[in-house]
């Protein structure tokens, strides 16, 4: 298990051992407990003391909140600008939050800041995390100045609860007031030291976060990924919506390699949408089920598709009228592929929803994967085609 852990920094090794591990048990918690990874051990730090700070956790500010700290170190900097800090906590967010509509819960600061600034500023919601971060931090908007602002009110200093146990009678103002005086002279050897703009990275901590920073951000990404899928119990895929956020991959191979070929056999294929012909040099490939719900490009979920009508569609869902001329199209393709191309791998990818799908693609079971999909999304608060 520790070598295992060790090599959580590579994100293959971490989406695939998360992937295993939510198939494997019923509920998140029971991943908590068996799969968790640790922080690597130091001689010198309360390292116990760094884990618990996600003992309990209610909201995902204490994981975008250390994740950034880290992210800073790596470039180098100690003394640290809280509105650097907060500014990475929006950008580290961003995409996940506004492109694929993933729940925080009622109570999150930073989801809830997140659609303030998409309502009242210029970024984009396909915008780049580094691209978000930039225009925050460089920003003079009075919004987004009072949003990151905001998160000064309890995110630096309950980060450091677990170095600073509150005392019998002790009011949580008082406590809060002792947290910042403290940390000044790095009582119990807290990680950082507090000032009303900035903080600063406790010498004896600063080479175990660059030693291990990658294994700390795997460690809050986890976690994160556990808590965001108790609040999304139905949504599929979120490590990939958290760690692959940036980042679309173009469809050309399933284009050239097996909708091509298809149409190449049986000639135009008809929109299902705007019953328009469709030859290969004249369509684009839909995702059926938005991508920025099922975050993946698999064959099942993808067929041509009118380029216009397409950027209209956008990531708006297909209501099920449409489903029959699209089990149709897909059926077509694969009786035609295993004819023609019997290896081709794309064939595998029904694998991912059908035992076999050389018997079992029936219209019946195609529904019963589809339908529960859009009815999920839907409830996530993605709209359907007019």
């Amino acid at each position: 298990k520790d070598d295992l852990f060790n090599k959580l920094h590579d994100k293959d090794v971490f989406m695939a051992y998360f992937a295993k591990a939510t198939l494997a048990f019923d509920t998140p918690n029971t991943v908590t407990n068996i799969m968790t990874p640790q922080l690597p051990y130091s001689n010198n730090l309360q390292i116990n003391l760094l884990s618990a700070c996600f003992n309990k956790t209610s909201a995902t500010y204490k994981f975008y909140w250390l994740l950034s700290i880290v992210q800073e170190i790596e470039l180098g900097n100690i003394s640290i600008n809280k509105k650097n800090l907060f500014a990475r906590m929006i950008s580290n967010a961003w995409y996940t939050v506004n492109y694929f509509q993933i729940s925080y819960g009622k109570q999150d600061i930073i989801q809830e800041s997140i659609q303030r600034i998409s309502e009242y500023s210029k970024i984009t919601i396909g915008e780049k995390s580094a691209n978000v971060y930039e225009k925050l931090v460089s920003s003079n908007e009075k919004t987004i100045i009072s949003t990151l602002s905001h998160f000064n009110k309890q995110v630096p200093q309950w980060f450091l609860s677990p170095w600073f146990p509150k005392l019998t009678n002790e009011k949580d103002t008082d406590r809060e007031k002792r947290i910042y005086k403290e940390s000044k002279l790095f009582n119990n050897n807290c990680p950082y030291s507090l000032y009303d703009s900035f903080i600063v990275i406790n010498n004896d901590w600063v080479e175990y976060f660059k030693l291990n920073s990658k294994i700390i951000k795997d460690f809050c990404l986890w976690n994160l990924c556990l808590f965001l899928q108790s609040k999304n119990p139905n949504v599929p895929d979120i490590p990939n919506k958290i760690l692959n956020s940036d980042v679309r991959k173009q469809l050309t191979n399933q284009k050239v390699k097996y909708w091509d070929k298809v149409i190449n056999e049986i000639g135009p294929i008809i929109c299902i949408y705007t019953g328009k012909l469709l030859n290969i040099k004249e369509y684009v490939l839909d995702h059926y089920i938005p991508h920025n719900f099922v975050s993946h490009d698999l064959i099942w979920n993808l067929i041509p598709a009118d380029r216009t009508f397409n950027i209209v569609k956008s990531n708006k869902l297909p209501p099920m009228r449409f489903f029959n001329d699209f089990y149709k199209l897909q059926e077509t393709a694969i009786n035609i592929i295993k004819e023609i191309d019997p290896s081709n791998r794309y064939l595998d990818e029904y694998l991912t929803i059908f035992p076999d799908w050389n018997e079992s693609f029936t219209k019946d079971r195609f529904h019963d994967t589809i339908q529960p999909l859009i009815t999920i999304a839907s409830n996530n608060g993605f709209e359907y085609i007019q």
